[in-house]
């Protein structure tokens, strides 16, 4: 009996070492040629060692049309399963482009959806490392299908947990819409690739020649389309972002992010946020400097870093607290609100506000992007989108106004108006429906069309309106600005704000679900 046992024993080592071997030597290979890791070696990183419990490693295909019958690889060409990221659990499929181009197939499908239901079940974040040659061809409907299966748990699981999404090769066709549910997608530079369609379909339909990398590489979703919310160096800087990325989020929608240890400002932190506003309303500064000079230890996680400048968005610590921070650039745009930008920073706004993240709102705003393409791409429809996204959230929201705060543009960027708990104004701040000059012309149009030396008197007024608008006072007296605070100020101000609101409870109407300006 003990020898039967024994032989029993050995054949599922021996099928661990087949399943573990994926493709074999030469695939394997060819994946490092290519500066690629493998499906198990990208876990082995993600994971804390030891932790990950696989599923399904012994599941095959059922196809056995074109030949494929003689071709069934343990696995299926995607690895699935469990494991913890710094003691968390997480939900993980990482494909393997080893075994079928890493294709989906009913089989693979299933063991997805399988790991997807089981997070939604736990209330645990799901990441996926996307390396997939796309529908596998041989397989027909079923594969078709096994996407659908996939992508309504993408849309079920939205708002629920986290979800994060990895590009660390082709990820074309129907496979992009996966990725493009859920939270963030994170590219490798040089290896990854994402498009519905591929250069030659491309070529035949439109005569255009582009590359793979110019029409779907990490840099031109990071750049150009917003698609891609980082665009790394290598597997191995994506990998070390999802863990970082991942820190600042709680488990689930009923969950809230940890608190960690307060870490102490960048050094003359105060002194160098009294200096930061020039002189001139009309000289840049950098706004990624505020941040870095309130945030815990200056570190702050950049989100769509190169995609719409003139906004900033990303996490950070404010006394050891996880908080989601949207603020205007005035060195990019000077800081206007256009259609990239308001799409960028409303998605955002509505992942903090799913996920419990407090939201810290940095303005300094001269108003909308003006121009026939913004009025003609509907900047209307996507700054309302901005607008929906803050006036819906529920979590703590709060405001500091540092610079200009002109017309609808102030009431869009988290205004006491649309239920900001807590809004802030530096005494550089100007809360007006437009600019000094510009108000001027419109008041005084009669006095300086009748004046002698219409540039002086235009001067003149301008200094008029400046003195009686252009402050944060005005607003403070009617109570939409809750305190007038010195820069140095505003660290401990905050910090002490957001833990006075840190179990606020706030709701919005019974319904099935809003209709956002979409």
């Amino acid at each position: 009996m003990q020898n039967a046992n024994q032989a029993k024993f050995q054949q599922l080592q021996s099928l661990r070492e087949e399943a573990l071997k994926l493709g074999g030597e030469a695939r394997i290979a060819a994946q490092h040629k290519k500066g690629k890791l493998t499906a198990r070696e990208r876990l082995d990183l993600l994971l804390d060692k030891g932790s990950f419990q696989e599923i399904g490693m012994f599941v095959k295909h059922q196809c056995s049309n074109f030949g494929m019958s003689e071709q069934r690889y343990l696995g299926d060409g995607v690895i699935t399963g469990f494991g913890t990221i710094n003691g968390r659990t997480v939900y993980v499929f990482s494909q393997d482009f080893t075994v079928f181009g890493g294709s989906l197939s009913g089989a693979n499908a299933a063991k997805i959806c399988k790991i997807m239901d089981l997070a939604m079940k736990n209330g645990c974040p799901i990441i996926g490392l996307n390396d997939s040659g796309g529908a596998r061809i041989q397989e027909g409907v079923d594969s078709l299908g096994g996407y659908a299966d996939i992508f309504l748990r993408n849309t079920l699981a939205s708002g629920v947990v986290p979800q994060i999404s990895a590009i660390l090769g082709p990820c074309a066709g129907g496979a992009v819409y996966s990725p493009a549910i859920t939270d963030f997608i994170l590219m490798a530079k040089n290896t990854s690739y994402m498009f519905v369609t591929g250069p030659n379909v491309v070529k035949t339909v439109t005569h255009e020649e582009v590359s793979f990398e110019e029409l779907g590489g990490a840099e031109t979703h990071a750049t150009k389309s917003g698609v891609a919310h980082f665009a790394c160096e290598n597997e191995v800087e994506v990998i070390e972002t999802i863990k970082k990325l991942l820190s600042y989020m709680p488990q689930n929608c009923e969950d809230r992010p940890a608190d960690i240890a307060e870490v102490p400002p960048l050094p003359n932190a105060g002194e160098t946020l009294d200096n930061i506003i020039p002189d001139s309303p009309n000289k840049p500064y950098s706004m990624r400097e505020v941040i870095a000079n309130l945030v815990d230890g200056g570190e702050f996680l950049e989100v769509q870093k190169d995609f719409a400048e003139s906004i900033v968005i990303g996490f950070a610590r404010l006394g050891g607290m996880s908080v989601g921070i949207v603020a205007n650039e005035p060195s990019g745009l000077a800081g206007v609100l256009g259609i990239k930008s308001s799409r960028k920073a409303a998605r955002f706004v509505r992942f903090c506000d799913c996920f419990n993240i407090p939201l810290l709102t940095l303005v300094d705003v001269p108003g909308f992007l003006p121009g026939t393409d913004q009025e003609w791409g509907g900047i209307i429809v996507h700054g309302a989108k901005l607008l929906y996204a803050f006036a819906e959230a529920t979590v703590p929201k709060i405001t500091v106004i540092t610079r200009k705060a002109y017309g609808g543009a102030y009431d869009v960027m988290n205004s006491k108006h649309i239920r900001g708990d807590f809004n802030f104004a530096w005494p550089t701040a100007e809360i007006a429906v437009m600019g000094a000059q510009g108000a001027a012309e419109i008041i005084f149009k009669k006095e300086i069309d009748a004046a002698p030396d219409k540039d002086a008197e235009l001067k003149k007024k301008t200094e008029e309106f400046e003195r009686l608008f252009a402050n944060p006072y005005l607003a403070a007296e009617k109570g939409y600005i809750d305190e007038v605070i010195y820069p140095r100020e505003t660290r401990e101000r905050l910090i002490r704000a957001f833990r006075a609101i840190k179990y606020k409870v706030d709701t919005n109407p019974r319904k099935k679900h809003g209709n956002i300006p979409l």
